[in-house]
């Protein structure tokens, strides 16, 4: 399951998480929750960019943040966010409708309540996710699209109705040997991402493992193929950030 891995990666990355604190966010009758970890004190008059994290299936966010991507951009406000119940574990819509859109709305209103408290860089909001919580970055690729800089995703698909069509920076991670999301499926979200943001021509090699198509352009998408499975690998977080620092918002697209 998703929280044996995330346990994984905590071992690996060796750091104990700074102090979270527990945001509510009233959506739908229900009282949605996130761990928030904010620079302390914010730099004055900086605005602070934001990324938004959802755990897999069956996770929550007491163990989701142990993948430590706020230890890894300790400048940025990292939340947590925290999966209701859906058929016995908890877990994202990963299409529009599903559950009256209660995660989409979430999204909506954990936004609006972060911009009253903190100064909020509306330019470098970010969103990623693992396994399930990748299925649902994509689903908010393609249903709030003007809203985030750019999406990282671990260990995801796209839905067969789920179809971006803005172009917007990604980052994917996945894995040649995911016995639960196949790598197949990963790849194919992956091929779209590079149909939609238009970068097919152009690759660059970034690694091991890592190729960025369109590298010179607004929308590159970038992908690290690791030989691994269904796992958070070492590493993921740092990548994520990195990625996610190269690009702010950019409104003419």
């Amino acid at each position: 399951m998703p929280r044996v891995l995330i346990v994984a990666a905590l071992l690996l990355a060796g750091a104990s998480p700074a102090a979270a604190q527990l945001a509510t966010f009233p959506v739908g009758g229900e009282m949605r929750q996130a761990f928030v970890f904010a620079p302390s004190p914010s730099p004055a008059g900086a605005k602070l960019p934001v990324v938004l994290a959802f755990h897999g299936r069956g996770d929550n966010i007491g163990d989701f943040q142990y993948v430590n991507l706020h230890i890894a951009w300790r400048d940025a406000i990292v939340v947590y966010v925290q999966a209701l119940d859906r058929d016995g574990l908890s877990g994202w819509q990963t299409e529009r409708g599903q559950d009256a859109d209660r995660d989409l709305k979430l999204v909506d209103a954990a936004l609006a309540a972060l911009r009253t408290k903190y100064p909020v860089d509306d330019d470098r909001i970010y969103a990623t996710g693992f396994s399930n919580g990748a299925g649902f970055t994509y689903l908010l690729w393609a249903e709030r699209p003007g809203v985030f800089a750019a999406y990282a995703v671990v260990a995801g698909r796209l839905r067969p109705s789920v179809r971006p069509k803005m172009p917007r920076p990604l980052l994917a991670v996945a894995g040649e040997r995911d016995p639960q999301i196949p790598f197949a499926d990963q790849k194919a979200a992956i091929v779209t991402a590079i149909a939609v943001n238009g970068v097919r021509a152009t690759t660059a090699t970034c690694g091991d493992g890592c190729t960025t198509y369109g590298a010179e352009t607004a929308a590159p998408v970038t992908t690290w193929i690791h030989p691994g499975g269904h796992s958070f690998p070492r590493g993921t977080s740092e990548r994520i950030v990195d990625f996610f620092k190269e690009h702010r918002r950019t409104r003419t697209r």
